[in-house]
């Protein structure tokens, strides 16, 4: 009898290990394309141009709509990779912002095997992010971008 129950259970543990094994290779997955996300905001905040190399893809397409002053409408921004990695070594050299205080709220709103898409927030507004994995690691390979939204009139 005891040997029935053992041989009965087998089956039941191999499918809770490769269920664990399967979670904990999508929780990996998840926090390597978060740490793509923290490399690309602390590159801008930290002004670390290396973090820009690490996280993102040379044929980088990022466009964001900035409001330069409030009640002025949206400007659409283009910039490339190069751009991007430049500005990581300027946007915060005067200390703008301060990298342990900066907004810095990642979410990933879902993961693929090679694909995968996230949202960031930060002081300049939200980030919509493409992420794609190239050679094993996670680099983000499209931004969508907008400043605030202006605050809705109170009734």
């Amino acid at each position: 009898m005891r040997r029935f129950a053992v041989a009965a259970l087998l089956p039941l543990a191999a499918l809770l290990t490769a269920a664990g094994v399967r979670e904990h290779r999508e929780s990996q997955e998840r926090a390597a394309i978060e740490a793509a996300v923290y490399d690309y905001v602390d590159a801008l905040y930290r002004v670390e141009p290396s973090r820009v190399e690490r996280s993102v893809h040379p044929e980088l397409t990022k466009r964001g709509f900035h409001r330069p002053q409030e009640g002025a409408p949206y400007r659409e921004l283009k910039m490339t990779y190069t751009q991007l990695r430049d500005l990581a070594g300027s946007w915060n050299r005067e200390g703008r912002v301060d990298p342990a205080r900066a907004v810095r709220e990642v979410t990933v709103l879902d993961a693929l095997d090679q694909t995968a898409s996230a949202k960031l927030v930060a002081d300049w507004g939200v980030d919509y992010l493409h992420l794609a994995k190239y050679d094993g690691r996670w680099q983000i390979v499209n931004v969508l971008w907008q400043s605030p939204p202006p605050p809705l009139p109170t009734p």
